[in-house]
């Protein structure tokens, strides 16, 4: 299940910067952008030669290192926990892992990631980072549920001794 998720979010990603890339004209500032709600959000097309918020800016060769190395941890947990694993932590990790691929891949053949997703006031983003943010929320969320069931559990073995 996990590695269709993987599988999944990788495709969608890759389909949507390829269109995109093949209909919209680069730009590095303020360019073409397709309204889809005036005033709020846009579609736009940037080439970003950083990491998240435009961090780290012509690093490639870095980037692509760090994002190899956690990748490969990533899918080497994912791997060994697979049939063990609390699913909604597993879930946020092939959630992260996409993304990462998503990202790797456009690093290391365009030389940048394609960004799209423009609400104006926010730095312009792509479907693998919506999954590695979505996979990161689903993380804390299962340490914070898991933080909650365990204090109830220690509060009613406390109530009943």
């Amino acid at each position: 299940m996990y590695y269709r998720i993987v599988v999944a979010v990788i495709l969608l990603d890759q389909a949507l910067k390829y269109v995109i890339r093949t209909n919209m004209e680069a730009s590095p500032g303020a360019g073409a952008s397709i309204q889809v709600i005036p005033g709020f959000f846009r579609i736009s097309y940037y080439q970003n030669t950083g990491a998240a918020f435009s961090i780290l800016q012509g690093q490639r060769l870095l980037l692509i290192c760090l994002t190899a190395v956690m990748l490969a941890a990533l899918l080497a947990y994912l791997f060994f926990n697979r049939k063990k694993g609390e699913r909604m932590f597993l879930v946020g990790i092939s959630l992260i892992a996409a993304g990462g691929i998503g990202n790797l891949a456009d690093r290391i053949r365009l030389g940048y990631v394609v960004d799209f997703f423009d609400f104006g006031t926010f730095p312009v983003f792509n479907t693998a980072d919506v999954a590695v943010c979505t996979g990161c929320g689903l993380i804390v969320l299962y340490f914070v549920l898991s933080e909650l069931a365990a204090a109830k559990k220690k509060s009613s073995c406390e109530a009943s001794e």
